[in-house]
Formats: C-alpha cells, structure tokens, sequence
C-alpha cells in the first residue's frame, strides 16, 4: 500500500508558487514526478504525494529540482494572483480522479503531438537529404560521362589510326609480293616461249594477247589468295556449364542438428515476414533498430532512467515482431507496476510465466520475478490471498529468499487483521 506524504512547505508570489516536498530517504527520478496544469503528482514507491492545485500554472514553463532529500518545484501561475492554499479544498475522490484522468489524458495528446512535429521534422530532413544526395550524385554522374566521352573519342581516334596503318602495310605487301611472284613467272614464261618457237613461229600480235592475258590471269589469281589468306577462321561453337554450390550449414555431421536448423531458419523467415509487413511504426527505424533484442535492450535502459513511458512503446514494438520471448512480458509488467496499470501488469506477468515452460533451471529467477510481480499487483488491488500464492509460489521455487519470505510474512498478517476485522 501507497505511504502518503502529507509533510510539504511552500510560499508563493505574486507570479509563482515555491514548493519543497522531503523525499525521507526515497530516491527520485524525473520519471517519478508527473504535472499538469492544476494536477501534480510525485510517486516515489511506497511514498506517493498528489496534490490539486488551487489554480492553473504554465505547466511547460515550470521545473523541479532533486537535491538535498528533497523536490523544490518552482510553479509559474499562468494568472497573477495570491492563492488561498495551495489546493483546492473540499476535494473528494470522484473529482480527484476526473482531474487526475484529466491530465493524463491531455499529457498523452501532448505527447502524441510532439511525436508527430518530430516525425514532420524528421520527414522534411529526410527529404532534404535525397534531394541533396541526387544532386551530388547527378552531378558525379554528368562527370563520369564526360569522362567517358572524353576517353571513347581519344580510343576512336587511335583506333582509326591504328587502322590505317594496317591499311597502308597491307598495301605494301601486296605490291612486294605481286613484284616478286611478276618476277618468279618472267623466266618461266621465256622459257615457255623458247620451247613454243622451236615447233612453230607465232606472230607478234597473238604472242603479245597471250602474253598480257597470262599476266591479268596471274595477277587476279594472286589477289583471290591473299583474300582468302586475310578472312580469320569462324571461331568454334561451345557449351558451358555452371554448376551451383549447395547451400548447407557449416555444421560437423557429428554435431548436425537437422530438425534445430529447420525451426531456426523458420524462425529466420517469420521474422523477416513481420518486418516487412506494414508496420507504420518500423518506417522511420533503422534496419539494425528493428530487432526484438535491441529494442528490449533500449526499454532496459529507458527504465533504468525513469522513463516507463517510453520503456513500454519499446517492449510493445518487441512483442510485435517477436511475441514468444518472455523476458518483453516480464519487462513491460514492471513498467505496469510503476505506472500503476495493475490488471496490465497482472496480465504480462500471467504471460510470462506461460511462455517459462517447461521449469527449468534456467529460468528460475525469471519465473521468480514473474510470481512476485504479479503477486504485488495483487496486493495492491487489496487481492491478498492471490498475491500469497504468488509469493507462496516463488519460495517454492527460490526458498532462500529471505525478501521474499519477509513480503509474505506481512501479506500474511494484512490477511489476518481483515479476517478478525470482519
């Protein structure tokens, strides 16, 4: 059960109202203190001071300080104006908890909104980005291209030198050779002719028709060969084959484990399934910040430093991309706990306890702190003899606790005092 803090002093001014709250011992965090226009409250377990305000102050503009054992609160009033008390009076429980609602819900719409000019911002930033990086990338990529036509134009150009040289030395040796064989055929054809003469005696006129027909024959028989001495050979038709390497696990046979493999890359393609759904909440995540046991590690730390707001959105995210880890349950049911979501709490502890099976030793101490949360959620719903069993239930599983056992001596005696009370 909650301790009240009834012990407080304060003054005030003609635009503010100074308030000093002792903490007895108690550590407080920015996450313990929680203020409203005309509601403030500081929670501190098992101290807890609320307070309605006898009239509204700029929430945004005022501060608290922890220091000292103790919380000075400086509270502007948005009008100027000397109080009568620093609450209201006469207020009952119904009134209490409509301010109080009230203000959480005006605390939440505030807290969306500044979520969405973060996301706005982060959007326009983002767009920014691009717009610069395809810029600069058009840009490099105008210069590789001017690179490239500079550098196809200057191997054109050598090309067609290269070509014409080749040209001309093909030239060349076709007029060395038609020189050479003109020459090999010169004595041949004498001696042809000597051997014609000795059987008869041509005339002029048929000797010289022979003569220049023999010479156009040798010549357009020379050049058909070196035509086909210059054609390359057609290059050989072949197949090949690519042959692909099966995937398998780097696992000795000895050691394999086929059935653990299939559930882990089941596991693997579930999760990939999940993140690429449409999750609006996963667009503006990184890929490395869409993991279960890195937004688990973020709500750790997130509740390290008070901010059980913020550490649920985390484990809520976790559980839905992965909802059979235990550990997200038994997180977020102490995050319930210290925001007072007492059936949340119940429920996540409930869960966890559900996902720890079979008992093993192992998850001994998780199954422990899942008993014993659920078990205070039960206390202090005033369920009494649920919260036993649950505290029962953790000594049968860690009997040397000695915490434990004194938390279920007491809920032992509140049992007692409500029986011989009633």
């Amino acid at each position: 059960m909650p301790v009240w803090l009834r012990e407080h002093s304060w003054r005030q001014t003609l635009g503010a109202v100074y308030l000093s709250l002792p903490l007895r011992g108690a550590r407080a965090t920015p996450g313990s203190i929680f203020c409203s226009e005309q509601y403030l409250k500081v929670s501190i377990p098992p101290f807890l001071f609320e307070a309605v305000l006898y009239a509204p102050i700029d929430d945004t503009n005022s501060t608290a300080k922890i220091g000292n054992g103790n919380i000075f609160f400086t509270l502007y009033k948005k009008e100027p104006a000397m109080w009568d008390s620093l609450t209201l009076a006469n207020t009952d429980k119904e009134k209490l908890q409509y301010l109080r609602e009230k203000a959480v819900l005006k605390a939440q719409e505030k807290a969306k909104e500044e979520t969405e000019a973060r996301k706005i911002t982060k959007q326009e930033h983002k767009k920014y980005a691009l717009e610069a990086t395809m810029k600069l990338e058009e840009a490099e990529r105008k210069r590789i291209e001017d690179l490239k036509e500079k550098e196809r134009q200057k191997v054109a150009k050598e090309l067609e030198l290269w070509k014409k040289q080749q040209k001309d030395g093909d030239t060349y040796k076709s007029i060395q050779k038609k020189g050479e064989l003109c020459q090999e055929i010169e004595p041949l054809k004498e001696r042809k002719n000597e051997k014609i003469n000795k059987t008869r005696i041509p005339t002029e006129e048929t000797s010289k028709t022979r003569l220049k027909s023999t010479k156009g024959c040798s010549c357009s028989i020379f050049s058909e060969n070196l035509k086909e001495e210059q054609l390359p050979a057609p290059r050989a038709a072949a197949t090949i084959k690519v042959n692909f390497t099966p995937r398998v696990f780097p696992t000795a046979l000895r050691e394999s484990r086929v059935a653990e493999e299939e559930e882990w890359l089941h596991k693997q393609a579930e999760a990939r399934r999940i993140i690429n759904s449409d999750l609006s909440e996963l667009e503006d995540l990184k890929e490395e910040e869409k993991n279960p046991d890195w937004l688990k590690d973020k709500g750790n730390k997130m509740f390290a430093m008070g901010d059980y707001l913020g550490a649920v959105n985390a484990y809520n995210l976790a559980v839905r991309l992965n909802n059979s880890l235990p550990l997200l349950y038994l997180n977020r049911a102490a995050c319930h706990l210290k925001l007072r979501n007492l059936h949340k709490a119940i429920e996540d502890s409930s869960k966890a306890l559900e996902l720890l099976t079979p008992p093993v030793p192992d998850n001994e101490n998780a199954r422990v702190k899942a008993h014993v949360r659920r078990g205070t959620a039960f206390c202090q719903l005033e369920l009494y003899t649920e919260g036993l069993q649950d505290y029962e239930a953790a000594l049968k599983i860690d009997p040397r606790n000695t915490n434990i056992e004194k938390d279920a001596e007491k809920i032992r005696h509140l049992i007692q005092g409500t029986v011989q009370s009633s």
